[in-house]
């Protein structure tokens, strides 16, 4: 069994990869040739703690896999991740475990690259403006993955804590300047987003991070932060501007996600609103874009084949590498 440290995946993938993978991930969610079972979520609520199990088996890549990532939001509070993770392959032939991944940055990369999927996908091809709001464990992964998809000019990032997110800014700055953006502090989320030809939200939060009406025409959202059914980081205001709402996996959105679940319990959309998975898309099954006026929202909780087939990516290359441990 091969062990890949997050040193040792960065050594071999790019983000661009890690995007391409994520592609093949959703088309194979849409083509029906993997099997994505829903995840196994169980509460730890003495420390607002959730465990979750996502298991995926994919004929054509020989391999199935496990992850199990633990998502306890006060982690930070002492020096932890938030979303700590381990990612188990198998060999699809045999059965055998053949590697162990630090699933904390299989995580970050796999979902940095389904904003930057969507966005390559979804998004008019003259972005200028990003925003990110949220600057916690996952924020430097959509950035970069947006960054590495389209030649903005700057990106401003917004979190609650000005002090954090000036420092996130100049590290960001530091290490994902070569793609040429300025990487700016918000004074609010509104007065990130209003400018923005993209926006990626990846918070914890519970209520809505911005207020909707500010999205300007032609802007596509990413929104990558809420994965239970009470919970919406989206304002359902831009819903109904929305010409399309596109997910990674129809079903497991509307299974997990408050940020479309609330609003069609509401009344505000409908389900003939969402229009299908972004593999659909890619397929060619349902339209993308359209022009450049078009509003789009993009809704991801995360599917285990992106996790699958960023992993059996990894470890190929780092079999030709020569990356990694081996476990005997």
């Amino acid at each position: 069994m091969l062990l890949l440290t997050e040193k040792d995946i960065k050594s071999v993938v790019t983000m661009r990869d890690i995007v391409e993978a994520d592609k093949t991930a959703f088309r194979m969610i849409a083509d029906g040739t993997v099997e994505v079972p829903l995840r196994t979520g169980i509460k730890a609520p003495e420390y607002e703690g959730t465990f979750l199990f996502m298991p995926s088996y994919a004929a054509s890549q020989d391999a199935a896999a496990v992850k199990i990532i633990s998502v306890f939001p006060h982690n930070p509070e002492v020096g932890l991740e938030a979303c700590p993770a381990q990612v188990l392959l198998l060999d699809g032939k045999t059965g055998y475990i053949v590697a162990l991944l630090d699933g904390t940055t299989v995580t970050k990369l796999r979902t940095g690259a389904a904003s930057g999927a969507a966005i390559d996908v979804l998004a008019k091809k003259d972005c200028k403006v990003g925003a990110l709001i949220g600057t916690g464990g996952q924020a430097a992964d959509q950035l970069e993955a947006m960054l590495c998809v389209r030649q903005l000019e700057k990106v401003w990032v917004y979190s609650r804590n000005a002090e954090r997110r000036e420092e996130f800014c100049k590290r960001m700055q530091k290490e994902l300047g070569h793609y040429g953006a300025e990487i700016l502090p918000a004074p609010s989320a509104d007065a990130a987003v209003e400018d923005a030809d993209l926006v990626i939200t990846v918070t914890t939060s519970t209520v809505p991070v911005f207020d909707g009406t500010k999205i300007k025409s032609g802007c596509t959202i990413s929104c990558v932060g809420t994965y239970e059914p009470e919970k919406h980081e989206l304002d359902p205001a831009v819903l109904p501007r929305a010409s399309k709402i596109i997910c990674d996996y129809k079903d497991a959105v509307l299974s997990e996600s408050g940020d479309l679940l609330i609003p069609l319990a509401e009344g505000l959309i409908r389900d003939e609103d969402i229009q299908g998975s972004l593999g659909d898309v890619i397929d060619g099954r349902i339209a993308g874009r359209e022009n450049d006026d078009e509003i789009i929202v993009f809704e991801s909780v995360g599917v285990a084949s992106q996790d699958l087939v960023a992993a059996k990516m990894i470890y190929e290359k780092a079999l030709a590498a020569g990356a990694g441990t081996e476990w005997k």
